[in-house]
């Protein structure tokens, strides 16, 4: 029997959006595949539903500890607090280099590609966005429009991107495919 595919999700100890994190996990779940938290530490993190803070949920590793080859697919969830600090953790940023380098898969929604943008890995990458990371990503070489979903293959690896919530659908049916996984 073929070992379960290990999706990790990438996040902050805080700022997550909550939505931006469920419902990718949740699909990833249903496809058979092996979800895990990865986060600054150990401990729990929290959601927010846009400035309302949410739910907590348990890290299952922390970045420092974390082997990008173990995985085979990274999430990045948005929220503004989440995304921005996640940047300047450099384990967080040297465990996204070393994943893309490996040609493996990234699904970044709303604020997560500003990692992508920390990790110089969007260079030459069509993608979207929050709207308001399009000169951040235009400044790091990326090909930025305003759309539902991208989904961008150039460079050796898959990237799939979405600006907002209201994206998921899309944003969790192309994950999946870039995944290897079936989707719902």
């Amino acid at each position: 029997m073929a070992e379960q595919k290990r999706i990790a999700f990438l996040v902050d100890t805080e700022g997550i959006e909550q939505v931006e994190l469920t419902e990718p996990w949740q699909h990833v779940e249903k496809a058979g595949a092996v979800p895990r938290l990865l986060a600054p530490k150990l401990g729990q993190v929290r959601a927010f539903d846009h400035l309302t803070p949410a739910d907590t949920f348990d890290v299952d590793v922390p970045f420092a500890h974390a082997d990008p080859m173990d995985y085979d697919g990274v999430v990045i969830p948005g929220g503004v607090a989440n995304s921005d600090n996640l940047r300047l953790d450099r384990d967080a940023v040297q465990f996204v280099k070393q994943h893309v380098a490996a040609g493996k898969p990234v699904a970044a929604i709303c604020h997560g590609p500003w990692l992508l943008v920390e990790a110089d890995v969007v260079r030459g990458k069509m993608l979207t966005s929050f709207p308001s990371l399009a000169t951040d990503i235009r400044n790091a070489g990326g090909d930025w429009s305003d759309e539902e979903v991208r989904v961008c293959d150039m460079a050796g690896w898959t990237l799939v991107t979405s600006r907002k919530p209201d994206d998921l659908p899309a944003f969790n049916r192309e994950a999946l495919k870039a995944f290897g996984l079936q989707g719902l």
